[in-house]
């Protein structure tokens, strides 16, 4: 081992005799640990500390020139950082008692002083310092930390006063330090819910009392001392001592408010049209979602009017888009004009309209309004020179009877609409027996429906699904058609809504689960790219009292690993119920089953909300996707659906993918996955596994 550097010690010593016995006492050793420079006076001291540095300084208080702490003082300006240690008489040690207090490591007393003694003390005076002058650069880089970071930082102790508050905290409650200290954290940061209005609780004495972190609600408002408000997001900690035991609390925040106004422009973006300014199918869904819940408790009703425009198409051919975007304009206007203020009307894109009714009292009274609206669209438009004439036809569909959920809504009202159209257009037409699929009625299609799962006569067809980055095929949506006797396919969209209405959607649920988890595991034992199968899940389903166990008890029949089987949901049906239907989908992802948002973009779901589920992936609605070629607009929107959905760590899925283009600006944003008639249209099981390979070329070109 090496020697250990000598002890430089500048010893400020008049006393011949007493500088003699001090050298002698600590180089009593022969290790020469210590390196001693006498001086006489404070003068000579400060050119030596000027010229060189010392360990410790050994200053005797009864110097002939300067005496008492005026000496001490002098030294330290000379030399801050050196460790002193007083040599004082037993008159002065009321002096050097007083020095310790203002940061004297330690003092002697000259006729009591032994060797062993002054080498501890000036050992341990060097020690002590260097943890001062260590604890002084660590506070100095925290206070400069908390000066330079951008968020705010309050301090408060265990009675809730403020201790400390940083730059940023300062300005953003227009609190100086000075005044703040002492006061109230309720004084200082007053913290209100931007909704209610309603005061927080002070989070900072809840951290401190439950001796835990946490962090404010969502939707805080922070009210300066001059009455500016700002939106902050936070999180709180516990201060502890030494023997952890709580003496305050720290609280840290940020200025969100840019953040807020531009989440809140992306989300009217996300539920308005662009064009007429009319709430999209987005926001109409979380509507017609409300106007339910409120016709459902008072036992009410509600109805929704699909509008569709006759001929369009020619006006948009003979004038041009322009003008055709100007008389939709007129359109929305006119159809405003039309209800009453708890109603809605909303543009779902193209030369479609939908309004809801809300409370309706009689079905007669959508019929009135039908008309009504009718009418304001045949009337001319004066479009700059044009005089336009377009018409309308209406399709109705009312809750509760024609249909106890969105989807079931928006599709009768889209069925019914369609036989307005048949029926010589510039009409309306209620959803009921004269809407069923070839004209017949109620009870006989429900009689059909019952026998069509007795008969087999359902099938599930399955269209793929890939990697973008691989083009690989990593699953299959399953599908559902009705195959009739006559050989007539009939699509879902003619029939879910009756069984949803007959109550027939719960058995054919359970059949539809079964044969695509017997499907899926045909494949994997096949050894067949396909590695989930993706089943859609009504409202009525989820809500069921035995879902959970249907879908376990189909994955354990078939032996499918539960990672392969995907639920997907529209958000309307995730949105309906959370307070019941999160416990069942967090068990089913406890199992390993994946969910999926379906249709991502028709109903109304708020990011907080979206990260409150326990999700896997979101499924972008292909009326976005089909748009994305002809409008930049929904080029924006696609991109941010991506990256929100990416932001909360999910898988995303665009559907409707038909043409290169539409791949190519999905590849491109990083979309994850994507389905659509570009690889594939739905088809037998055999068939998608013979064109498995095919798929593979056509994502990656």
């Amino acid at each position: 081992m090496g020697e250990v550097p000598a002890k430089a010690i500048l010893l400020i010593e008049n006393d011949a005799e007493q500088a003699h016995l001090i050298c002698d006492m600590l180089n009593v050793t022969s290790s020469n640990t210590w390196e001693i420079t006498q001086v006489e006076c404070v003068i000579e001291a400060e050119k030596t500390l000027a010229s060189r540095s010392f360990d410790v300084v050994l200053l005797d208080l009864g110097l002939a020139d300067i005496q008492g702490l005026k000496e001490v003082t002098q030294v330290r300006a000379a030399a801050p950082r050196v460790a002193i240690v007083l040599l004082s008489s037993p008159d002065d040690e009321p002096i050097a008692v007083q020095a310790i207090q203002e940061g004297v490591q330690d003092y002697l007393i000259k006729c009591q002083i032994e060797s062993r003694e002054l080498r501890r003390a000036l050992l341990n005076a060097i020690d002590r310092k260097a943890i001062e002058e260590a604890l002084f650069i660590e506070k100095e880089r925290a206070q400069v930390t908390l000066e330079c970071i951008g968020d705010a930082v309050v301090c408060t102790d265990i009675s809730g006063n403020i201790t400390f508050l940083n730059r940023v905290a300062e300005k953003m409650t227009g609190w100086p330090l000075k005044d703040a200290l002492g006061q109230t954290m309720a004084e200082v940061c007053r913290i209100l819910d931007a909704v209610t209005r309603k005061p927080i609780l002070d989070p900072m004495a809840k951290a401190a009392l439950c001796d835990q972190p946490g962090t404010l609600p969502l939707n805080c408002i922070l009210i300066g001392r001059n009455g500016q408000e700002v939106y902050i997001e936070d999180s709180v900690a516990p201060i502890r001592d030494r023997q952890e035991k709580v003496t305050g609390a720290v609280i840290v925040f940020r200025d969100v408010s840019a953040t807020r106004a531009l989440e809140d422009k992306l989300t009217h973006a996300a539920q308005h049209d662009s064009l007429t300014g009319l709430p999209n199918r987005a926001l109409l869904s979380d509507r017609v979602g409300q106007a339910i819940s409120l016709a459902r408790r008072q036992k009410g009703q509600a109805a929704v009017l699909f509008l569709d425009l006759d001929g369009f198409k020619k006006i948009n051919d003979s004038l041009g888009h322009s003008i055709g975007d100007k008389v939709l304009q007129s359109i929305a206007g006119r159809l405003l004009d039309c209800v009453r203020t708890p109603d809605t009307v909303s543009r779902q894109g193209g030369d479609e309209f939908v309004v809801l009714l809300q409370e309706l009292h009689h079905p007669e009274d959508a019929a009135i309004t039908a008309k009504r609206l009718l009418k304001a669209v045949a009337d001319v438009h004066s479009i700059g020179d044009h005089q336009v004439y377009v018409t309308g036809s209406i399709g109705i569909s009312v809750y509760p009877g024609d249909g106890k959920d969105v989807e079931a809504l928006f599709k009768n009202a889209d069925i019914a609409m369609y036989d307005a159209k048949k029926h010589g257009r510039q009409g309306y037409r209620f959803f009921g027996s004269n809407t069923n699929i070839n004209g017949m009625d109620n009870q006989s299609l429900e009689q059909d429906l019952r026998r069509a799962l007795d008969r087999n006569e359902f099938r599930l067809y399955y269209q793929p699904k890939l990697e973008l980055n691989t083009g690989a095929i990593i699953g299959a949506e399953a599908l559902l058609r009705w195959v009739r006797p006559n050989g007539e396919v009939i699509l879902p969209a003619q029939f879910i809504p009756f069984a949803e209405n007959s109550g027939l959607i719960l058995s054919i649920g359970d059949w539809v689960l079964h044969e695509a988890c017997a499907q899926a595991q045909a494949w994997a034992d096949a050894g067949y790219p396909a590695k989930t199968v993706a089943v859609n899940i009504s409202g009525m389903q989820l809500e069921s009292r035995d879902f959970l166990e249907v879908v376990l008890t189909s994955l354990n029949a078939t032996g499918l690993n539960p990672e392969s089987l995907e639920l997907e949901m529209t958000e309307s049906v995730l949105m309906m119920n959370p307070e019941s239907t999160v416990p069942i989908l967090r068990s089913l992802k406890d199992h390993g089953v994946q969910i999926s948002v379906d249709n991502y973009g028709t109903g109304y779901s708020s990011l907080h909300s979206l990260r409150k589920l326990p999700l896997d992936a979101l499924k972008i609605d292909r009326s976005f996707v089909r748009k994305i070629a002809s409008n930049p607009y929904e080029k924006t929107k696609v991109s941010v659906m991506i990256s929100m959905g990416q932001s909360l760590n999910l898988r995303v899925c665009a559907e409707g993918v038909e043409t290169a283009e539409y791949l190519k600006f999905l590849s491109d944003q990083g979309c994850d996955e994507a389905q659509g008639y570009y690889f594939g249209r739905p088809v037998p099981p055999e068939e998608l596994v013979n064109c498995s390979s095919h798929l593979d070329v056509l994502a990656v070109q």
